[in-house]
């Protein structure tokens, strides 16, 4: 069963995504070589509870952390650790999350540590750009593949590849609702996009083949090919007016 939000649950899912919005920025501006992903989770941990939010992530089914911190080849669902430092030239995908008096708020952003290869910068920027393509599809009376169409077609043109094994999806009440979102497929398919659906648009690109591995921790998705990942999200409000970025400050 879809959620359908009114005007005031939307207003209300503003506080979480402007929390997400503002960490993730903070986040990223203390990346350089050197930091450990356990740094950045822990930064983030407290900035969550100065917020007065509550961790999305942390204890979700018994995943550990605040923050999927995913290096390089790694897809989504990197687990923080005092040993994983980042270098120069490295991508670090951040995906986080909060809620607040129940409501959640989903967003991830790929970056950069220092100066990377421009292949990889093109990933960067084309995971980003789909991500921009995909929520400008989601419109009411649209149907929900038409937004992994955007963001396939953008993907292939570029030389790139789409994760099949995760999708976007529903957000509101819950971190995860229906519908799924993929990030790929025919469109004029799938459910219509009526107005005050809330959407976590995710889509994750690879360099190489679209197949990912998960790794004995349960967790961390890699690709099997192990070339590189990148990962961008933005929890979206459809209203009549267009596609409204929640996880924006």
């Amino acid at each position: 069963m879809v959620s359908i939000k009114s005007p005031r649950e939307i207003e209300l899912m503003k506080a979480p995504g402007r929390i997400v919005a503002q960490i993730l920025r903070e986040m990223g501006e203390m990346l350089e070589p050197g930091i450990t992903t356990w740094d950045i989770d822990r930064f983030a941990e407290s900035r969550i509870k100065d917020l007065g939010a509550v961790s999305a992530f942390k204890g979700y089914h018994g995943f550990p952390a605040c923050v999927c911190i995913s290096v390089n080849e790694e897809v989504v669902h990197g687990i923080p650790s005092k040993k994983k430092k980042l270098g120069e030239g490295d991508i670090v995908g951040l995906d986080f999350g909060v809620h607040v008096d129940g409501w959640y708020g989903d967003s991830a952003r790929t970056f950069p540590i220092g100066k990377v290869s421009p292949e990889v910068r093109k990933l960067i920027e084309v995971t980003e750009k789909s991500l921009a393509l995909g929520i400008e599809a989601c419109r009411v009376g649209s149907r929900v593949f038409d937004i992994g169409h955007a963001v396939q077609s953008c993907v292939e043109a570029a030389g790139f590849s789409v994760v099949r094994e995760f999708v976007g999806h529903g957000i509101g009440r819950a971190l995860h609702e229906d519908p799924q979102v993929p990030n790929f497929g025919s469109p004029g398919k799938g459910a219509v996009i009526k107005e005050g659906m809330v959407l976590a648009i995710e889509p994750m690109v690879n360099m190489g083949s679209h197949r990912v591995a998960v790794l004995d921790d349960g967790w961390t998705a890699v690709t099997q090919d192990r070339k590189w990942s990148a990962h961008f999200e933005h929890t979206i409000a459809v209203t009549v007016a267009g596609p409204v970025i929640l996880t924006s400050e």
